[in-house]
């Protein structure tokens, strides 16, 4: 068996076009621009091309796009006055603060600072809780990308065993709980994990989102299994990789995504989505 690669990128063009003629819709009937806001502290290079390519996404779109550049040296207090100056700006209806952030500053106060129905990335507690009553309105990109991609496939979650390996707040512990919507029995692996290799061998679905380079190794994915590998990670050779050890997982997995070209596409697509749909929530509030 070798898996059909669930192509993300292609996915992704065909949401953002679907977005493209929403926004056209939109201004034909006399509606303003949707508006994303970027904030970028300091001078991390692999954030500096996020923040690119989500600005060269929202230009493609037709959305309004404001991009704020802060120097690391921006104090917390400097960096939540603008959080709030953006929050109370009609043009913006998202606002995302891009990650990590420098020590200095509490990123999860300037999370929390963000108002729930401008934060696109979905990780204010209020959306969060949201998703964990079944009452979802923002969702985190990530996770929400990868259930898109599930649905696009064809791939269905109910009744499946689902096993995601990484806890984090931004991926691991949001896609449980999508999983969850779906009626996946789920299991979340971490750290503490006693058995790895027996967690995953026993998953229908596996969600890998650690970031540690071919760490899961392609011989304990079971015959027949879906793979959505979040991670990326760069190699010495500057080569990307993904979580799971690819070349062998996709001998015997179903369905795989290739990394890159997977899941991450779809984040920024999501990012758009949920852009809209603030847009479409301040519309019906205005």
């Amino acid at each position: 068996m070798t898996a059909q690669l669930i192509n993300g990128k292609e996915v992704s063009l065909k949401i953002q076009d679907r977005i493209r003629k929403q926004v056209a819709e939109r201004q034909t009937k006399g509606l303003r621009q949707p508006g994303l806001a970027v904030i970028l502290v300091g001078d991390d290079p692999a954030s500096a091309v996020y923040v690119r390519n989500k600005n060269i996404a929202c230009e493609k779109v037709g959305f309004a796009s404001f991009s704020h550049i802060l120097p690391a040296s921006t104090s917390e207090e400097e960096l939540l006055s603008l959080v709030n100056e953006l929050n109370n700006n009609p043009a913006v209806d998202g606002i995302l603060v891009q990650l990590p952030l420098p020590k200095h500053i509490n990123g999860q106060k300037v999370i929390e600072t963000i108002r729930p129905d401008k934060d696109v990335d979905g990780f204010h507690p209020y959306n969060v809780g949201r998703l964990a009553v079944k009452m979802p309105l923002l969702r985190p990109c990530t996770p929400k990308g990868v259930m898109t991609l599930l649905e696009e496939y064809g791939i269905e979650v109910k009744g499946k065993n689902v096993t995601i390996v990484g806890q984090s707040n931004i991926v691991g512990r949001p896609q449980a709980l999508e999983m969850l919507m779906q009626r996946g029995t789920v299991t979340i692996c971490h750290t503490a994990t006693r058995d790895l290799p027996a967690e995953v061998n026993r998953a229908d679905i596996i969600v890998a989102a650690v970031g540690r380079p071919n760490c899961i190794k392609g011989e304990w994915i079971k015959e027949g299994a879906v793979v959505i590998d979040v991670g990326i990670n760069r190699l010495e050779n500057g080569k990307l990789c993904g979580d799971v050890e690819f070349d062998v997982a996709k001998e015997r997995a179903a369905y795989i995504t290739p990394v890159p070209g997977g899941v991450g596409p779809m984040t920024i697509a999501t990012l758009l989505e949920n852009t809209l749909q603030a847009a479409q929530l301040h519309d019906k509030a205005a």
